[in-house]
């Protein structure tokens, strides 16, 4: 059975095993997005969000966060308007990483994942399903436009929250999609007062230099 054939029959396998899986499977010393989005058509939508936010939440490949949280619009899209399919620009799927970085964050990932998911169970259905799902939507789509900010320490909360959103849709797991809103609303805040700090040390420093200008 080949990879392809054995991750859309993996319901009954560990997402952790079918991440670890793909790491080994995604070789060479550059993998492109398209050649990750290959690996990934077809998939569950949830296992799609694991394997694009997890790796955030281990920074290990510098401009991760930037990168994959503009291919975490597409699935967020996607659960907004319920499509089936994932849809991503050419441009974007040309754009790669070095194989090394991203096999190992994989791994790591699997090795995160291994120790929570077993905590995430069908419950609470009617959070998984639409309109439920619209709002799941919506929310990643504002994390995921968090995490293209070059703002220090952003990247985490966000990825935590669709970690969570990712568990809740692949177990059907309402619980999860309950817990993600608390913390994407912390990476909410994280990034509204982190920015009016950031604004605020900028216009006295602006002020200071006109001081020092003037007094010269």
């Amino acid at each position: 059975m080949g990879f392809t054939e054995h991750m859309m029959r993996s319901d009954d396998v560990p997402a952790s095993k079918i991440i670890s899986d793909l790491a080994a499977r995604l070789d060479g010393d550059r993998v492109s997005v398209g050649d990750l989005l290959a690996h990934l058509e077809g998939r569950a939508l949830g296992l799609v969000l694991l394997i694009l936010s997890l790796p955030i939440c281990i920074p290990n490949i510098p401009g991760i966060s930037t990168i994959f949280g503009l291919l975490l619009i597409g699935p967020a899209i996607q659960m907004i308007l319920g499509a089936k399919s994932l849809w991503m620009p050419r441009f974007v799927k040309r754009w790669s990483f070095k194989g090394q970085h991203l096999r190992g964050a994989l791994k790591a990932c699997g090795a995160v994942l291994r120790k929570i998911e077993f905590l995430a169970k069908p419950r609470l259905h009617a959070l998984t399903r639409r309109p439920a799902m619209v709002y799941a939507g919506i929310q990643t789509l504002v994390l995921a436009l968090i995490l293209i900010l070059p703002m220090p320490g952003a990247n985490i909360i966000p990825g935590v929250a669709i970690v969570l959103t990712g568990l809740g849709v692949l177990q059907r797991d309402g619980l999860f999609m309950l817990l993600s809103v608390p913390v994407a609303a912390g990476a909410v805040a994280w990034v509204y007062f982190g920015g009016k700090l950031a604004l605020a040390l900028f216009m006295a420093s602006v002020e200071k230099l006109h001081r020092w200008w003037g007094v010269l």
